[in-house]
């Protein structure tokens, strides 16, 4: 390919396909993708296009979530291999038997789970509106996962008792408390932006706790020239692109996603010209993943 840019773009009016892509994706994925966002909010704004092919360059449970929405288009994955580790965490079998243990809980899921995961819960949440989903529940006790960090967040912000889960994402996880403190000592006025499903101690010393879409928000209306970001590296595309005169740092070199890495511009187009990676679910299981889903959307979202 001399020019994969303009093969791909090539591909894409051939194909009638659009290409979304997270946040934490390369910056060269970022520049070509026609819409940019969280995972969740990338399946509803592919659900509501009108192209029959959706690229969706993530990992493999942002995908699903994609197709579960959007079951009468084609949802392909540049790089199938691309997985999510903390969605690995969480499989049916122990759901099925947890559920069993506690017949009075409700399950909410975090998004970042399979779609076999959904299909086994009464609701889904998001990092953003999970406090929300939470303490809207009738039920008193409330199986979480798979993020016991995201889970630990929300018992600090609910009088449910949450029953948690041994999962966590690899990436957060590894950033600690050492990190913070020399984030301090080097940019003492910067502001420390956090992601919930890193460790608690260090959620205790942010100065602020969000999403992608919440850290994104904060920056740009911070009036801070410099500030701290705890999140996989690559959201720092987008807050360069929409704050260029604000420094931007993360809080540790390791908030890098591997899995989120392998995704590149020969294997968009590989993709979308050997129609390669399409995500298939079972329709019982998307049936009711969807239904997981859509009582999150019924709460608000």
């Amino acid at each position: 390919m001399l020019n994969p840019v303009k093969e791909i773009e090539k591909l894409k009016k051939e194909r009638n396909a659009v290409i979304v892509a997270h946040n934490y994706q390369p910056d060269s994925v970022q520049a070509i993708a026609d819409y940019i966002g969280d995972s969740y909010g990338l399946s509803k704004k592919a659900a509501q296009l009108e192209e029959e092919i959706i690229v969706f360059c993530g990992v493999k449970f942002m995908a699903e979530s994609a197709k579960i929405v959007s079951p009468e288009k084609t949802v392909l994955i540049p790089d199938i291999n691309a997985g999510c580790p903390m969605a690995d965490m969480a499989d049916i079998e122990s759901l099925i038997e947890i559920k069993r243990q506690h017949t009075d809980a409700a399950v909410a899921s975090y998004v970042n789970s399979s779609a076999a995961v959904k299909s086994e819960s009464d609701i889904c949440c998001t990092s953003s509106n999970a406090v929300k989903i939470v303490n809207s529940l009738p039920q008193e006790e409330i199986i979480f996962l798979p993020d016991k960090n995201l889970g630990d967040y929300v018992s600090k912000r609910t009088d449910k008792e949450i029953i948690f889960w041994e999962g966590f994402c690899p990436t957060h996880h590894r950033v600690m408390l050492e990190d913070v403190k020399k984030s301090r000592e080097i940019y003492a006025d910067a502001p420390i932006l956090a992601h919930p499903e890193c460790r608690a101690e260090v959620l205790e010393k942010a100065d602020y706790i969000g999403s992608t879409a919440g850290i994104l928000d904060y920056a740009k209306n911070s009036d801070a020239e410099k500030l701290i970001i705890g999140t996989e590296k690559g959201l720092l595309y987008r807050l360069k692109e929409e704050n260029p005169d604000k420094e931007f740092h993360l809080l540790s070199f390791q908030l890098i996603c591997r899995n989120m890495k392998k995704t590149n511009l020969e294997k968009i187009f590989n993709s979308l010209k050997n129609m390669e990676g399409e995500i298939k679910i079972d329709e019982k299981i998307r049936i009711k993943a969807e239904k997981a889903l859509q009582a999150m959307i019924e709460l608000g979202e």
